[in-house]
């Protein structure tokens, strides 16, 4: 993992080897199946109070309650965001084929609808010679993050990046055989374009 951190947050490179870009495309609207997997130690069951479309996951809300290093739970509200709704500089980040952008809400069902997200969370990825590359970052909003939150989140995301490679293929090949779209719903995240001009090809 190479972590770097600037003014606008904490950001780490990463790479997996067996992991395919439609593998991590397939979890972001299918995370509950594997949430526990992700960090086991660190994770609770996860559940969707708003849950992803098939074929478009923009807008879905997931409640992932999770403790990290340092000992705090979080019972965290997520949503993922749609790319022209995110702040410039935050979209100035994207550089990969494929990306998610999410954003931390608020520790209780209520700030599901906030337009003022604590902060957000990029992951982006793309295909490499033996599997994915990537890059994930962590940058604060209205919660602002010092560098010493940024490297307790990236050893936590670390942590969960590294372990789709152990379970993602596995699990992915297993749910392959549920064709029923309400129960194993799938969204291309590929984009065209990068930085501000970034648009997903298949989301409308």
């Amino acid at each position: 993992m190479n972590l770097t951190q600037n003014e606008v947050g904490t950001h780490f490179r990463w790479a997996l080897d067996g992991v395919t870009p439609r593998m991590i495309d397939w979890f972001w609207s299918n995370m509950e199946k594997g949430f526990i997997l992700w960090h086991p130690e660190q994770h609770e069951p996860l559940t969707w109070p708003i849950p992803p479309v098939h074929g478009n996951p923009l807008g879905a809300v997931h409640n992932a309650p999770q403790t990290w290093d340092d000992g705090r739970r979080q019972d965290i509200y997520i949503r993922f965001e749609k790319l022209e709704e995110v702040p410039d500089f935050i979209r100035d980040l994207i550089e990969m084929e494929h990306v998610i952008v999410v954003a931390g809400l608020g520790m209780d069902e209520a700030s599901i609808h906030t337009n003022e997200p604590l902060g957000y969370r990029v992951h982006q990825w793309q295909k490499a010679d033996n599997g994915v590359e990537g890059v994930s970052s962590a940058i604060g909003t209205k919660k602002k993050e010092t560098h010493q939150d940024g490297r307790v989140w990236a050893a936590h995301a670390g942590g969960e990046i590294g372990n789709w490679g152990h379970f993602l293929p596995d699990l992915y090949r297993l749910y392959s055989v549920v064709t029923d779209t309400r129960r194993n719903p799938f969204a291309d995240l590929s984009i065209e374009g990068r930085g501000r001009a970034a648009r997903y090809r298949t989301i409308g």
